[in-house]
C-alpha cells in the first residue's frame, strides 16, 4: 500500500459527509463544522488529485464519474474503519438494532409479535427498515435482514426462519367459486402487486403475469392483502401469511406453487455477532416454532 498517494484525511471526512448528505451545509452539521469549511476542503481534495469531483453548472453541487467512484470507495473504507472502532471500544454494542425487512414480512408477521421482544428485551433499541430493496449487509450499518428465497447468496450467512410457499389468491366476491385450471384463466380479473421488489418478484419472472384485463395496481404490500381481502384483486403472497383468510373463507386460494423450498430467512453478516443480534435472532427462531395455539 502507497501511503503517500492518500490525499489529506481532513479533506476525505470532507468529501466522504458530502457525498452522503450531497449537501455542504448539511456535510458541515455532520462534522461539526462550517459549510465555508467544507467547500474549502472540498477544492483542496480536487486540486491534490488534480481532478474534478464535482460538477458545479448546475444550481446544486453533483458528483461527477470520478467523484461517484471516489465516494463509493470512502463509503466502504469510512463505514469499515467506524464499525471497527465501535466494536473495540464497546459502542457497537449499544447502537439500536438496524433491522431490515420487506413491507409484506414487517407488516403481516414482525410487527404483530413484537410486543413480547420489547416485553423481554426494554433495552434494545430497534430501528426497523421496511423496505423492499435487497439490501447489503456489507458497513450498511444494518445488523439482520429478513429475505425470502433458496438462502443463497453471496457473503453472508442464512437461516431459513419460516418455509412457505407462494400463492394466488383472490376474495369468493371477486371470482366466485369457479374452478380455475390456469393463471391465464384469471385474466378476466384485475390484479394487485406489491410495490417494488418483493416476495412475489421471483415468482412472476418464473410463471409470467396473466394479461389482465382489467389492469394491475402497484400497492404497498401491506396495502395490497388488505385489496385482496376486499375483491379489490388477485393477489400473489406468502401463504402464511393468508392462510387464516383460506381457511375462514375470506380468500381463495386460486394456484399454489407446488414443492417449493422457498422461504423467510434470518440474515446476517459472517463472524461473531453482538448480543443485542444473538438475542433477536434466538427470539424469531422461538417466535417461527410457536403454534397458533401457544402464540394466543
Amino acid at each position: 500500500m502507497n501511503w503517500r498517494n492518500l490525499p489529506p484525511l481532513s479533506s476525505l471526512r470532507a468529501f466522504g459527509a458530502f457525498a452522503e448528505t450531497r449537501n455542504v451545509v448539511a456535510a458541515g452539521d455532520a462534522l461539526g463544522v462550517s459549510h465555508a469549511a467544507i467547500s474549502q476542503q472540498l477544492r483542496a481534495l480536487e486540486s491534490h488529485l488534480d481532478v474534478a469531483l464535482l460538477d458545479r453548472s448546475g444550481r446544486s453541487l453533483a458528483l461527477t464519474l470520478a467523484g461517484e467512484r471516489l465516494a463509493g470507495a470512502l463509503h466502504i473504507g469510512f463505514g469499515a474503519m467506524i464499525e471497527a472502532a465501535e466494536e473495540i471500544t464497546g459502542q457497537q454494542e449499544t447502537r439500536p438494532l438496524h433491522i431490515s425487512a420487506t413491507p409484506t414480512f414487517a407488516a403481516s408477521w414482525l410487527m404483530p409479535r413484537l410486543p413480547s421482544f420489547r416485553e423481554a428485551n426494554p433495552e434494545i433499541d430497534l430501528m426497523i427498515d421496511p423496505s423492499p430493496l435487497v439490501v447489503s449487509l456489507a458497513n450498511s450499518g444494518i445488523d439482520v435482514a429478513i429475505r425470502y428465497g433458496a438462502g443463497v447468496w453471496p457473503g453472508v450467512e442464512a437461516e431459513m426462519l419460516l418455509q412457505s410457499p407462494m400463492v394466488v389468491v383472490a376474495a369468493p366476491t371477486l371470482v366466485g367459486d369457479q374452478p380455475f385450471e390456469d393463471l391465464n384463466a384469471i385474466a378476466d380479473f384485475p390484479w394487485l402487486e406489491e410495490f417494488g421488489t418483493s416476495e412475489a418478484t421471483n415468482w412472476f419472472k418464473r410463471f409470467g403475469v396473466p394479461k389482465a384485463k382489467l389492469g394491475m395496481v402497484q400497492v404497498p404490500g401491506n396495502l395490497m392483502l388488505d385489496g385482496a381481502r376486499d375483491g379489490q384483486g388477485v393477489a400473489v403472497t406468502v401463504r402464511e401469511f393468508v392462510a387464516r383468510d383460506i381457511a375462514a373463507g375470506r380468500l381463495r386460494e386460486l394456484h399454489v406453487e407446488a414443492q417449493s423450498s422457498d422461504g423467510y430467512h434470518i440474515v446476517t453478516r459472517p463472524g461473531v455477532q453482538r448480543k443485542w443480534v444473538k438475542a433477536f435472532t434466538t427470539w424469531l427462531r422461538r417466535e417461527a416454532a410457536l403454534t397458533p395455539e401457544a402464540r394466543s
